[in-house]
This record gives C-alpha cells, structure tokens and sequence, in this order.
C-alpha cells in the first residue's frame, strides 16, 4: 500500500478523504497534521528545456507562442553544470578552444566518445588549460591545435604526455603566409612541400620530408636573406612572411610534436583534431545559430549543457537539480573568497579565475560520482 511521508515529522502518514477540489488529503499518524502531496516537475521541465536547447524548435511555435515555456523554464539558466572528475586513464584525448565573444573562450578536453571537460575563460591560457587538465587523468597521447598557454600546462600538469600537434593547423598556418597561390618559387616549393604532410604515414617519410625541408632553405638561403628598407628607414627582410612560414615548421620539429603520431603502433592516434573541430565544436556552433538572440551568459550556460550531456555518465534531471551549483550558490562562493581575503591579505584577491577554478576543483560537487 501506497504511503506518504509527513512534511513534518517524516513518520509515515495514511489518507484522509480529499480536499474540496479532489486533491488526496493525508494525516500523520504522529503528529495529527494533514496535508497535500505537492507534485514537483521540475525534473520533467529540465527535461523538455534541454530537449528545446539541442534541437532546432522555435519557441514561437510552442503551446502559448513560447510565454509558458520561458515561464516555467527560466529557473533552469540559473544552473551550472560542471565537469566530473576523470579517474580513468585515455590513450588519446583532444583539446581545443572556442571562443563565445572576443574575451569569452571555453576550454574543451574530449576522447573519441565523450566529452570529458570544459572550462570558461577569458581567453587561451595557461592557467585555464591547467584548471581543465588536473581534473582528468594524464593520456597517453594529447592532441590540440597549439593555443597560447597550451605548451606550458602540459608542461605542468601532463609532464608524461606526449604532445601532437594538429598537421591541419600546421598546414593552415603556413598558408596564411604563403597565400594559397603564392607569386615566388621559393613560396610554391615551401606550400607543395607543407601540403605533403598529410601523406606522411611512417618515420622514414617524416626523416624525409625534414630533409627536404633543409634543402628548401638551402636552395633559397640567398633570397631569403634579400632585406629591403622599410618606411622608417629600417631594414627588413624583404620576404619576411616566408620566413615566417619555415620558423613555424622548424618550431614543431625542435619540439617533436609534428610527428608524434607515427611513434605509436600499439593504439591508433590521429594527427588531427577533428574529434573536436567536426565532433563538437562545429555542433555546439549549430546549437548557437539555432538559437540566435540568446544573450552571452546564456550561450554560455548552453554550451556547458551541450558538454555535460555528452560526458561519460551525466544524471538524471532529478539529480542535476540536486547536485549542480547556481548562481547563487556560486556568489556566496564569491562572498567566502572575499572574506577570506579581508582576513588573510596573503593570498590573492577573489576574482573570475580564481573563483571558477576553485569551483571546478571543488570536491563539494562533483561527490555524487563516487
């Protein structure tokens, strides 16, 4: 037999007729009080705000042209879904980028299934790539496409992690200063030359291709060194972009990070980001225009639901309901933060960085994974 728990004293409680408009009554067996079980849909009202936020309907379309809707959902951009913790180790993992506005840039760690991590900075650092790489298990293998302040994290947090660089963006940064048409041989050479790079399959191409790379700049040492007086009365050189091309080809091989790929037999690992360019950022891209006129905070909040839908285990809509900070749980962690400065001036003021990292490193949180 079906029984309540009395809102009061929490012992059990047994019906007691019904209310003048056919709402079950109940009366504790206790403390004597009755009452009305209250429904709560909240769970329900999750559920169909982020079935609405990953598809293409226009609340124009909805019951009430959309009123009720933004009505009974408007609670839920409180809501910060965060990150879980990853304790299990990947082969390979991709890292990337993409920035909301000029100065609002989300960090993202996926492997080939899921996304494992996100983190909301102002821009590419190193600080913001630590905060989302020391809340996953180092990989094997890590592939990115070279953001500022990525080289260093790793350095930091993933010392043991090899480091593959992403051949697209190595080709499209010699590009950008050869021109897909480039007017001077020594430009046609060097563009052929960064296209082979995606033909590359073992380390006896790779050996060959650098050797190649040598003999470019020797053939060309001569007109590359060409200076030129430039409108100050300094002198430049005169084919600076090109040199510009080969330093960037020249700074992957110093670093060994152009052909990390072929070094691995035992797993597949691919010298592209795709997994996340393709895979997700370009989705997440798609979910934006969909739902063009959100304002910045709540474009914001959608990418960090797209994110948290697609990690390894997400919860049920009860759960995040229970579990996940808000806005106001996160200004009294601003408040603590204050305080806590005004007692001890050692350590630093609280601001955005500070604050989200503490959060994403928080323990208080992410407990319903263990």
């Amino acid at each position: 037999m079906r029984y309540i728990k009395c809102p009061y004293c929490g012992e059990k409680s047994s019906k007691y007729g019904r209310t003048g408009a056919g709402t079950q009554r109940w009366k504790c067996g206790n403390c004597n009080n009755t009452f009305t079980e209250k429904v709560d849909s909240s769970a329900k009202l999750l559920t169909q705000f982020l079935r609405w936020i990953f598809s293409k309907e226009v609340q124009a379309d909805m019951p009430g042209k959309g009123r009720t809707f933004r009505r009974k959902t408007a609670k839920f951009w409180s809501i910060w879904p965060l990150p879980p913790k990853i304790e299990e180790q990947y082969d390979v993992l991709y890292l990337d980028g993409i920035y909301l506005s000029r100065k609002l840039c989300v960090l993202i760690c996926c492997s080939d299934e899921h996304v494992l991590g996100w983190y909301v900075c102002r821009y590419e650092n190193s600080r913001g790539w630590k905060a989302l790489m020391e809340r996953i298990v180092a990989p094997r293998v890590v592939i990115s496409d070279g953001g500022y302040g990525f080289a260093k994290a790793l350095r930091e947090s993933w010392p043991h992690t090899n480091h593959q660089r992403c051949i697209f963006h190595a080709f499209t940064q010699v590009k950008r200063y050869t021109t897909g048409r480039p007017k001077t041989v020594a430009g046609r050479e060097l563009y052929e030359l960064s296209k082979r790079l995606f033909s590359i399959n073992n380390l006896g191409q790779a050996a060959a291709w650098i050797e190649e790379l040598e003999s470019w700049r020797m053939r060309h040492d001569a007109f590359l060194r060409e200076m030129t007086m430039d409108e100050f009365g300094n002198q430049r050189s005169t084919h600076e972009r090109l040199l510009k091309a080969e330093k960037s080809l020249i700074r992957l091989i110093k670093r060994e990070t152009l052909f990390t790929y072929l070094e691995f037999i035992d797993i597949a690992v691919s010298p592209y980001n795709n997994r996340l360019e393709g895979g997700v950022n370009a989705q997440l891209r798609a979910m934006l225009r969909n739902h063009r006129g959100l304002s910045l905070e709540r474009r914001l909040k959608a990418v960090y639901w797209w994110c948290y839908m697609h990690s390894p285990r997400p919860l049920s809509a009860s759960n995040i309901l229970r579990c996940m900070p808000t806005d106001a749980s996160i200004a009294k962690a601003y408040q603590v933060a204050d305080r806590r400065y005004r007692v001890d001036r050692s350590i630093p003021h609280w601001g955005d960085a500070i604050v989200w990292n503490e959060l994403h490193m928080s323990t208080e949180f992410p407990t319903y994974w263990d």
